[in-house]
């Protein structure tokens, strides 16, 4: 069967490049359509010939109420393409995978000209944006859910869904990071053996011109303590970035602020701390098992039309899967260098606080239904594109 599938981001990279193995390995003759980025290009090359990638996601991913609108021509084009794209193919499902400001939109189209479309990772409408439930019912044959706190809700709206577990634990526990030593890590990126702290500050550009100065400021601060001497501060970029990205908060500071591309969660792994932007980020280091403290910051009117229409008591998903604070998050003006020392002194020196932390990450992964959620959610595909 052919599929064509959409991610917008670096987690729906990730989702989704174990999503085509999945179907790779269930159907043998799957011919697969991608927007995506280089681990569903990995998988692509690996299982067919030709030119699968039709849009690179790292060349239009943005983050913000008002940057969208920057972007609205550039959109407009893109929307274009690909409505013609999926005519010309022609594919048995069209799968999404969250990224709604642009998914919806395809949704839409998809729909109505008589295409199977399946949602993948669902739209967070639980937070934000509860109007979006109707779009679901109406665009969307399938919803395949991911979290355990959206069994309800979206039963609650009569939304058709399929619920196979989280597909993070199987691309945290898979990972080849994961089984590499630290000292080969330490090796493989010229860094020195010295206790570390991780810093994940997101990977759109605006998220790392917010995030960046205060992560500057904090490993300025907390090295002049005693005790943190000694310590590296490690930038876990993504794999869109470079290292002009980070340059402007480096330069001067080469000694202890490093940047890893490509390996966060290698960075995390290794580290005593991680300080973590909102997001996937977070779930993946509660999986990995590293004591954190959730940090974000976005431009004050984002942030003040964010709070009108979220409805939510937390941003990290770990505290949402749990119900209750796992972790500490500081937000907007409560993210500052004075806020991140003291609770990451706390993370390493209050081993009581650690503990309870940890104790927290073991229910959060209980809780996410087990291995083998993207083999499981490729086979539920296939079953309903046989019934249709």
């Amino acid at each position: 069967m052919k599929y064509y599938i959409i991610a917008g981001e670096a987690s729906g990279d990730l989702h989704g490049s174990n999503l085509m193995k999945g179907l790779y390995a269930r159907d043998p003759e799957a011919d697969i359509r991608f927007w995506g980025g280089n681990l569903m290009n990995e998988v692509y090359k690996a299982n067919q010939s030709g030119e699968g990638l039709v849009q690179d996601y790292k060349d239009g991913a943005v983050i913000g109420f008002v940057q969208v609108l920057f972007k609205a021509r550039a959109y407009a084009g893109r929307f274009k393409r690909c409505f013609a794209d999926i005519l010309e193919w022609q594919p048995d499902a069209v799968i999404l995978i969250d990224f709604p400001g642009f998914n919806f939109r395809v949704a839409e189209f998809a729909h109505k000209q008589g295409f199977r479309v399946f949602y993948y990772i669902a739209p967070k409408v639980w937070a934000s944006r509860e109007s979006r439930v109707k779009k679901i019912k109406a665009y969307v044959d399938k919803l395949f859910i991911v979290f355990p706190f959206e069994i309800p809700y979206f039963t609650s709206k009569g939304v058709d869904f399929i619920y196979k577990g989280n597909p993070l634990l199987d691309a945290v526990d898979n990972s080849p990071m994961m089984k590499q030593g630290r000292e080969e890590f330490l090796k493989s990126n010229h860094l020195e053996d010295r206790p570390s702290i991780a810093l994940l500050a997101g990977s759109r550009n605006g998220e790392i011109s917010s995030m960046m100065p205060t992560f500057a400021e904090f490993a300025d601060r907390l090295r002049k303590i005693p005790g943190y001497t000694d310590y590296q501060f490690i930038i876990a970029a993504a794999p869109a970035r470079s290292m002009e990205d980070y340059s402007k908060w480096t330069e001067g500071r080469e000694d202890y602020l490093k940047v890893v591309f490509d390996q966060s969660y290698a960075v995390i792994r290794h580290s005593v701390a991680a300080v973590v932007n909102s997001g996937t980020a977070s779930l993946e280091t509660a999986l990995i098992g590293t004591p954190q403290v959730v940090a974000y910051k976005g431009m004050r009117i984002n942030f003040a039309i964010a709070k009108q229409i979220i409805k939510i008591n937390f941003i990290s998903l770990g505290n949402l899967i749990l119900g209750r604070t796992c972790f500490r998050e500081l937000i907007q003006d409560f993210f500052s260098a004075d806020n991140v020392v003291n609770e990451v002194r706390r993370l390493i020196e209050d081993n009581e606080y650690r503990d309870t932390m940890l104790a927290g990450y073991e229910e959060i992964r209980n809780s996410l239904g087990g291995r083998g959620a993207s083999e499981a959610v490729a086979d539920a595909m296939i079953a309903e594109l046989k019934k249709g």
